[in-house]
């Protein structure tokens, strides 16, 4: 399906409505825009029931560009049979797959199939507690998909960067260090006292990648923000690999800095105004990209 700006208003709380409520902050909300907008893959973390994992991850897919195909993944039961690189990523049920999309008509295969450069795949939880959860092989696949070129959104039950790695790196999903480099964005959410939620820690994890000579270089992840429970606020660190991350986004480091100043102010704008709702927010984005084409792409 086409990205529509995620869920039905009235069980969606918007990424300015988070801001408001302390969650995480206009300057890292603007980074994040940029960063999603490029379709980079995404996972938000935590240990606590009810941290609101779901909730920032669905705040933060509307900033998906216009036209994005939103394949959300079928937990136990998805057998990838819109995905054409299914068997090449090592799904097993890959031929049966081929097979039953053969099967059908051309124009449902064409509708079926999903296309790297505009899907992003969704997960609503990377775990085994419910059928409707992905884990296991398709949770392998759906991360390795990220390396073809798709984005990827879910949720994960760990506290910190090292228990995502732990998790999907285990026995049971088992991905390598390889392509554990390519989960994009790790956010960790923690409660607080008072019944309140913070982003405690926004992670870039580097994909690695090859030289000119074909030797594999391995950077490690770096860390964006982090919450300082004293001041209630997040320090920002992510100016410290600015040229990485404007070059995910296709732009100069001048460029994307001043881009995300830009957006980080639109979006705290919107805060001081009160328009905080689901809908508003959604054709507030839409409007900051139509008004301007050349930083909004």
């Amino acid at each position: 399906m086409r990205y529509d700006g995620g869920r039905s208003p009235a069980r969606s709380i918007s990424v300015v409505e988070l801001i408001a409520t302390g969650t995480l902050d206009a300057e890292l909300a603007g980074l994040l825009w940029l960063l999603v907008e490029a379709r980079l893959p995404m996972i938000v973390a935590a240990a606590a029931p009810r941290t609101g994992k779901s909730t920032l991850l669905e705040a933060l897919l509307a900033f998906l560009p216009a036209g994005t195909r939103r394949q959300e993944l079928s937990g136990f039961a998805e057998d990838f049979v819109w995905l054409p690189e299914a068997a090449e990523l090592g799904w097993q049920g890959g031929r049966d797959a081929d097979d039953r999309l053969r099967d059908r008509p051309a124009t449902a295969q064409r509708a079926t199939r999903a296309d790297p450069a505009s899907t992003y795949l969704v997960a609503p939880e990377l775990s085994d507690h419910l059928p409707t959860y992905t884990w296991g092989e398709q949770a392998r696949v759906a991360v390795r998909a990220v390396s073809r070129g798709y984005g990827l959104g879910a949720t994960i039950h760990a506290d910190s960067l090292g228990e995502v790695f732990a998790l999907l790196g285990g026995p049971e999903v088992g991905l390598t260090a390889e392509e554990l480099s390519r989960l994009g964005l790790v956010l960790v959410l923690r409660l607080v006292p008072g019944g309140g939620r913070r982003l405690a820690a926004g992670h870039y994890v580097r994909p690695v990648v090859r030289d000119a000579g074909g030797h594999i270089q391995r950077l490690g992840p770096a860390v964006l923000a982090t919450w300082d429970p004293v001041r209630d606020a997040l320090d920002h660190f992510w100016w410290g690999i600015l040229p990485e991350l404007a070059e995910r986004t296709s732009r100069r480091a001048g460029d994307f800095e001043a881009e995300q100043a830009r957006r980080a102010s639109y979006l705290a704008g919107l805060v001081a105004g009160g328009l905080t709702g689901w809908q508003e927010v959604v054709a507030a984005i839409a409007g900051y990209r139509a008004s301007d084409p050349a930083g909004a792409r």
